[in-house]
């Protein structure tokens, strides 16, 4: 109860940085983060990176390991500035893009301390078909997969990364998942990439028109930081609020992460184009911006300017009133309403 007392009279939404495309060391595929002590190097650069990283979703294909091993450092006190950590799933449709295949990317609410095992049921029920077998989507049929489409693999590592550039989600399948479980409706978010090589934006023939729709228009978030794509998705160009929604569900929040599969990178997506969202540090806050994307998510170099400083009330304190109990508040720049009791004016 106290906890919720003191949320209660904090300042309230403000924008912070969120983080919500970024790899770890031992990812799946491409890692380049080094074998000498990666983790120090890596939790490093998140706690010093400016502007300072306040939420983080801890990206893989396919599994959650990195995800799980980043809790464990937070848990031993590091990040300690990170106060929202969650997985973001990362997953390869049998879409094929310009270059690749259309990237979807599961974000999962960490609200539920079962959470994990609740995503891997998830994640267990995407089957690939091939070599004669099905395999669904967990560490040990990613592997064996693997060896079956290499059967010079020894290594289970080897094997599971091989594997993991071999599965592919069907969309229909996955959005038949993702319907039929009310614990993924409550608690995941997608969110495709919008890029050309391996986005929805790579779906230019007249022929992939209606498939680009569909998957757009089942995901909650789009993964893009160009400027054209989030007037778009706010509805300020391209088509009119209307037929946004009637063709895509409505409009949709833009976000954009380093996508680091590297030291270097960590943290630093390029043109310091930084995610921001408006609200606590919570999982709703992203719930909230994909209600209010105009409102409550941005991408740039700095969060969104409110009025000048010097034309802000930052903070009230009452004096001399031992009645009060909360007599220093801090303030929001944007609408505050002080309310009393009721009938006291």
């Amino acid at each position: 109860m106290a906890a919720k007392d003191e949320q209660m009279i904090g300042r309230g939404s403000e924008w912070r940085r969120w983080e919500p495309h970024i790899h770890a060391p031992g990812t799946v595929l491409n890692n380049q983060f080094g074998s000498d002590s990666p983790w120090d190097a890596y939790l490093k650069k998140l706690e010093t990176v400016t502007p300072k990283i306040e939420a983080l979703a801890v990206t893989d294909y396919y599994l959650t390991d990195t995800y799980e091993e980043v809790l464990r450092q937070k848990a031993a006190g590091r990040l300690k500035d990170i106060q929202l950590i969650f997985p973001n799933v990362e997953l390869r449709l049998d879409v094929a893009a310009k270059s690749g295949f259309v990237n979807v990317h599961l974000l999962v609410s960490p609200e539920d301390p079962n959470h994990v095992a609740e995503l891997h049921r998830i994640l267990q029920r995407l089957q690939f078909q091939a070599h004669g077998d099905t395999f669904n989507c967990t560490r040990l049929d990613l592997m064996s997969l693997g060896r079956k489409a290499d059967t010079s693999i020894i290594d289970d590592r080897a094997a599971l990364s091989h594997g993991a550039t071999q599965f592919k989600v069907n969309f229909d399948q996955l959005r038949r998942v993702m319907r039929e479980s009310d614990w993924a409706k409550t608690n995941i978010l997608i969110a495709v990439a919008g890029a050309t090589g391996d986005g929805t934006s790579g779906l230019r023939q007249a022929a992939d028109a209606t498939m680009r729709q569909e998957i757009e228009k089942f995901a909650h978030i789009i993964f893009s930081s160009s400027t054209a794509q989030r007037e778009f998705w706010s509805g300020r160009k391209g088509v009119p609020l209307d037929q946004l929604k009637e063709r895509y569900g409505g409009c949709k929040p833009c976000l954009h992460g380093s996508d680091a599969h590297d030291q270097k990178t960590v943290g630093e997506p390029v043109e310091e184009r930084y995610s921001w969202i408006k609200g606590g540090l919570e999982f709703d806050a992203l719930r909230q911006a994909c209600i209010d994307p105009e409102g409550r998510a941005y991408v740039g170099s700095e969060s969104p300017s409110t009025a000048m400083p010097s034309q802000v009330i930052s903070n009230i304190a009452i004096g001399d009133a031992s009645w009060a109990s909360t007599p220093d508040m801090p303030l929001n720049p944007g609408l505050v309403a002080i309310i009393g009791a009721r009938g006291s004016g």
